[in-house]
């Protein structure tokens, strides 16, 4: 089994800047170093979404809405995955998920509450 924890979330100001990480453990945290890790939001009554993936080939894939001001690395090292987050936006306020999946395995992270707000 694997758990995802994510830390970093938090109140930040317009144009302001967050780093979100997420720690893999457990006896399968190996996965998170060759599956598909990346990060979701979702906000109250909307479907999640995706924000950034590293894939398991290690194409990175950005939501339109993020591309240029968010930017996601893994540490294979860590068994770990991070989400820069630059020039944030009120429409960036969502709970942020970490996922690892490949095929039919998938697994998730309690999220961290991300708010933009003046």
């Amino acid at each position: 089994q694997v758990q995802l924890v994510e830390s970093g979330g938090g109140l930040v100001q317009p144009g302001g800047s967050l780093r979100l990480s997420c720690a893999c453990s457990g006896s399968s945290r190996a996965i998170c170093n060759i599956y598909n890790l990346g990060w979701y939001r979702q906000v109250p009554g909307k479907q999640r979404e995706l924000v950034a993936i590293s894939t398991s080939s290690f194409e990175l894939i950005y939501a339109d809405s993020v591309k240029g001001r968010f930017t996601i690395s893994r540490d294979n090292g860590k068994y770990a995955v991070d989400l820069q987050m630059n020039s944030l936006k009120p429409e960036d306020t969502a709970i942020y998920y970490c996922h690892v999946s490949l095929g039919a395995d998938n697994f998730w992270g309690q999220g961290t509450q991300v708010t933009v707000s003046s």
